[in-house]
């Protein structure tokens, strides 16, 4: 039988950091992994709303979350930081807002922080969304493939693997593809890799994207 794990936990500790930094009794910790992932979907659907974009692309790489007794610390990673705001503090008020609306965060205060990255298609998430776009739009899913792989070439990459599951083209039996470009070394641990797991619903059923990229070990 094949042994699989996730390759951000298999990393944590040496190239990889967790995303939620905080405690918790035992008898609270599902509250605040609910409200961590709360969190993470009122973003990201504050995000498409405001962002129309052709491409589908709303260029989150990861949210990270920091939370103390009466903060919590919201860091958003963006590929494309124009999309959200313009030079503009007042749409991360209004998305301040928005959140604790929607959430009930008693006395503690909300901070919501962007940070841009510097090679948005490097990271899989944007990626991900990449293809999930293309394939929206009816694009042959090999061809989305190689889209995405000759962006990540201009991101300094050491190599990509890309795998897609599910009907691919409408056909009546779901198979799965991959592709590999360059060395994906996923049994090293010291090697940086970023992963990412994707969902997208097509017309012809959901299709299933996951995406590795490696990075030179010295970064």
């Amino acid at each position: 039988m094949g042994q699989k794990i996730n390759p951000l936990g298999f990393r944590l500790g040496t190239t990889q950091n967790h995303h939620s930094l905080w405690f918790a009794q035992p008898k609270n910790y599902s509250e605040g992994l609910q409200e961590d992932q709360k969190i993470r979907n009122c973003i990201k659907n504050y995000v498409k709303k405001k962002t129309k974009i052709s491409s589908g692309v709303e260029g989150i790489a990861r949210i990270e979350i920091q939370k103390r007794i009466d903060v919590i610390q919201v860091i958003i990673y963006m590929g494309f930081q124009k999309l959200l705001i313009e030079s503009s503090p007042k749409r991360i008020e209004e998305l301040q807002m928005n959140v604790q609306k929607e959430l009930n965060f008693g006395n503690r205060k909300l901070n919501i922080a962007i940070t841009r990255i510097s090679n948005p298609y490097g990271h899989p998430n944007i990626l991900a969304e990449f293809i999930a776009g293309q394939l929206k739009n009816r694009v042959s899913f090999r061809k989305a493939m190689k889209k995405a792989i000759e962006l990540t070439e201009q991101a300094d990459t050491k190599g990509i693997q890309v795998q897609i599951a599910g009907r691919l083209d409408g056909k009546e039996i779901a198979r799965v593809e991959w592709i590999r470009e360059g060395r994906v070394p996923l049994q090293t641990i010291r090697a940086k890799i970023e992963y990412c797991s994707y969902t997208v619903r097509t017309i012809y059923g959901v299709l299933g994207i996951k995406i590795w990229t490696f990075f030179d070990k010295k970064e």
